[in-house]
């Protein structure tokens, strides 16, 4: 890494206070939500789901996709800063100084109104996880908000595919993304989930086949991209138009695809109770270990181990971070 770069990377994402609880699928059926996926909804909607799930035991932790990855790298002993948004209230400064304690750069004033962003996240016996997501002050977040000087200091910037649901935050992105090619700083891109693919199908190619250097997908994100049902096939058309794609396929490890060879990354066998996280652990892994002096399949090797360990605990923070030896031994 260049000595004059201060972060290995910068995220760009909506800021959420994650909430998780375990609750069984009655209480899903019975608030009418389809389990295993992300749903948006308002601010009455989080209140009575909230509420629903007084007694149940709950954690929470400063979240969102892209700050989810940006934490894991700051755990990995990497260097971080964060571009989201918060409200001037209890949330938002449990999010910032949730992510500060662990070292991460966040300069983004907090809104003067409305309320900061909430995940919550239900997790089923299945460790299957539904997220119903209140945006809040977080799609507030717009170009004026993204530092040029700060991305500038960094390796990657990384950009949540989140992004692209709310007009202001897809500026954010779009901005982000211009001013670190303008700097020679690379993009990493994680495509998020496959309803936005859907949604944004056109935009999200656009950007693979022009400033992303790094794309992160999992299957069935790969394969609403390319239409596709073969791993290997789905991993070679988007490498068609993307220098480096990382392709998450669970417990059957990931295939990374680098500048014309494919490296096969081994799964790691876990007992997994709460998938909330596999990925964004997955990309942190990866991130930190390509900008810290490991080959591409070290660093593979890195983030399959990470993505285990997430898996097999509640929530989308390391509850035991990986040590300098664990790594070391890990990268070798």
């Amino acid at each position: 890494m260049a000595t004059h770069l201060q972060y290995n990377v910068y995220g760009v994402g909506n800021a959420l206070v994650d909430i998780q609880a375990r609750v069984g699928d009655a209480t899903l059926e019975e608030l009418r939500f389809a389990k295993g996926i992300m749903t948006l909804v308002d601010e009455d909607t989080q209140t009575r789901v909230l509420s629903s799930l007084k007694g149940v035991q709950i954690t929470r932790c400063a979240g969102g996709s892209a700050a989810n990855t940006i934490m894991g790298v700051a755990d990995f002993g990497g260097t971080a800063a964060y571009a989201g948004k918060v409200a001037d209230d209890d949330l938002g400064r449990f999010f910032l100084q949730d992510m500060r304690k662990v070292g991460v750069v966040i300069e983004v004033p907090p809104a003067q109104g409305g309320y900061s962003g909430t995940c919550v996240i239900l997790i089923t016996e299945d460790a299957e996880r539904t997220m119903l997501t209140h945006l809040g002050v977080s799609a507030t977040l717009g170009p004026s908000d993204v530092d040029e000087s700060e991305i500038a200091k960094a390796e990657y910037l990384y950009v949540e595919g989140y992004l692209f649901a709310a007009e202001n935050n897809k500026a954010a992105a779009l901005k982000a993304i211009e001013l670190a090619k303008a700097n020679g700083v690379k993009v990493a891109l994680t495509v998020s989930d496959p309803f936005l693919i859907h949604l944004f199908k056109d935009e999200f190619w656009k950007l693979i086949d022009g400033p992303v250097d790094l794309l992160f997908c999992n299957l069935e994100e790969a394969r609403s991209l390319t239409d596709h049902e073969d791993p290997i096939e789905c991993a070679r058309v988007i490498h068609d138009h993307a220098a480096n794609v990382a392709l998450t396929l669970g417990p059957n490890g990931s295939l990374l695809m680098v500048d014309g060879d494919v490296i096969a990354i081994e799964g790691v066998p876990t007992k997994a109770i709460d998938t909330t996280g596999a990925g964004d652990m997955y990309a942190a892994g990866l991130l930190y270990g390509i900008t810290n002096g490991l080959t591409w399949q070290q660093s593979g090797h890195l983030a399959s181990h990470a993505a285990a360990r997430i898996v097999s605990q509640l929530g989308a923070r390391l509850a035991q971070p990986f040590t300098p030896a664990e790594i070391d031994a890990l990268a070798r």
